[in-house]
């Protein structure tokens, strides 16, 4: 068997692994065994093709960790509508507790609201932006 060969399907079996553990470094690695069949295929010596897997797939999994670090995470699943129909539902409130919560009765009970840190506490209008807890966080209008 050539060293292309044997190159590639590590990197099949690396893409075949990623499927079943959801980890998208192993992609990277697969990247770098891909690589490693690329140079196997111009007829780099076996060390060389090492070095190349090894190069590429480190500086794909460093690469990749530092443009998921720098982007934003994904929404709080508390935060989806889809998942909870409360959240851009207007409400009225009147009045603020000390503590920086107000109870308003929605939905027929009785809920404490919780507005993001550093707002001030006004009486008025405010859309919900999502459940923490058996909280409403909520956000001005």
């Amino acid at each position: 068997m050539s060293d292309s060969t044997l190159w590639w399907l590590l990197a099949g079996s690396a893409v075949a692994l990623e499927l079943f553990t959801g980890t998208f470094y192993l992609l990277m690695l697969a990247v770098g065994m891909t690589a490693a069949a690329m140079s196997a295929h111009l007829g780099a010596s076996t060390t060389t093709q090492l070095i190349v897997a090894a190069l590429v797939g480190s500086a794909a999994v460093v690469g990749w960790y530092f443009l998921k670090k720098r982007t934003a995470g994904d929404p709080s699943v508390r935060s989806l509508r889809s998942v909870n129909l409360d959240v851009g539902e207007v409400l009225q409130i009147d009045e603020w507790h000390a503590d920086g919560t107000a109870s308003v009765k929605y939905r027929g009970a009785q809920w404490t609201v919780i507005q993001r840190p550093g707002n001030s506490p006004t009486p008025g209008s405010y859309r919900v932006a999502e459940l923490v807890g058996n909280r409403l966080l909520v956000d001005k209008v």
